[in-house]
């Protein structure tokens, strides 16, 4: 396969540049990732319709990578409870490395062949789960040896990787290739490519919990209360489901404790 993330970058001696051109490249480059996303829609497609399958059965949903793949995958996960109100188990991103890796390199860790299926049976999963390995290069060891072994036991696998025909993606019953081309930065994945499957995973996940019922019109009626900001959002969808004012709203929310009970509730009673 050719590493397309690895070829060298349309911009020379970047040190030469002015900080605005610096900026001015870095935002051309950017650009073309939607365009590049836009392309794996049917491929994203597919994966997202699938594991929604899987979970509405009682499945999981759970993340593997290493390095910046690995905390875009975290991050995603650790979104979905306080966005859509499931269980923090309930999506599950697990790094190389362990969670030490989230803030600090662990060397070699993704080399590591075997322990991607180590890390996931700690959760003790099953063939109710989904594994999506994310890798941008589409060839990171410890993403391709939990895939294999997920694929082993008839665990449904899916990927999010930037090249094509990759080593990856070749384990993975559902992937999805989003070519992003060289980087700004040669090789710096971290760009064009983590901007490329941050995206995919927005989309991903989102679309599934829609599927699930985790939304109801366009808003986030199981959202985790966890701040004033979602209080107050939160005061704000009742009293547009209900009519009631501002502090009505906001009582009923603190005594069902979610915008969908607070509504259910007021909804059956009046």
């Amino acid at each position: 396969m050719e590493t397309i993330t690895e070829r060298e970058s349309h911009y020379k001696n970047l040190e030469q540049l002015s900080v605005l051109e610096i900026l001015e490249s870095i935002n051309k480059e950017d650009q073309t990732v939607p365009l590049a996303v836009k392309k794996a829609l049917p491929q994203i497609e597919q994966l997202a319709t699938v594991t929604a399958s899987k979970m509405r059965d009682g499945g999981r949903l759970f993340y593997i990578g290493a390095g910046t793949s690995g905390r875009l995958g975290v991050v995603d996960a650790s979104e979905c409870p306080p966005t859509f109100g499931v269980p923090f188990d309930m999506v599950v991103g697990i790094i190389a490395g362990g969670d030490g890796a989230i803030r600090k390199a662990v060397e070699f860790a993704e080399d590591d062949t075997e322990q991607a299926w180590k890390d996931l049976a700690e959760f003790h999963i099953t063939d109710k789960d989904v594994v999506v390995g994310i890798a941008a290069s589409g060839t990171t060891p410890y993403v391709i040896g939990g895939l294999k072994m997920a694929h082993k036991n008839n665990i449904v696998t899916g990927c999010v990787v930037c090249n094509s025909g990759s080593p990856v993606a070749a384990e993975a019953q559902y992937p999805v290739e989003v070519v992003t081309g060289p980087e700004f930065l040669t090789g710096s994945t971290r760009m064009k490519a983590g901007t490329a499957q941050k995206l995919v995973l927005n989309m991903l996940s989102t679309s599934v919990m829609i599927q699930l019922g985790r939304v109801k019109g366009n808003k986030m009626v199981d959202m985790q209360l966890s701040n004033n900001k979602l209080v107050n959002r939160g005061a704000r969808m009742v009293m547009e489901e209900t009519g009631l004012n501002e502090d009505e709203a906001a009582a009923l929310l603190k005594q069902y404790g979610s915008v969908r009970n607070a509504v259910d509730n007021y909804k059956k009673t009046n």
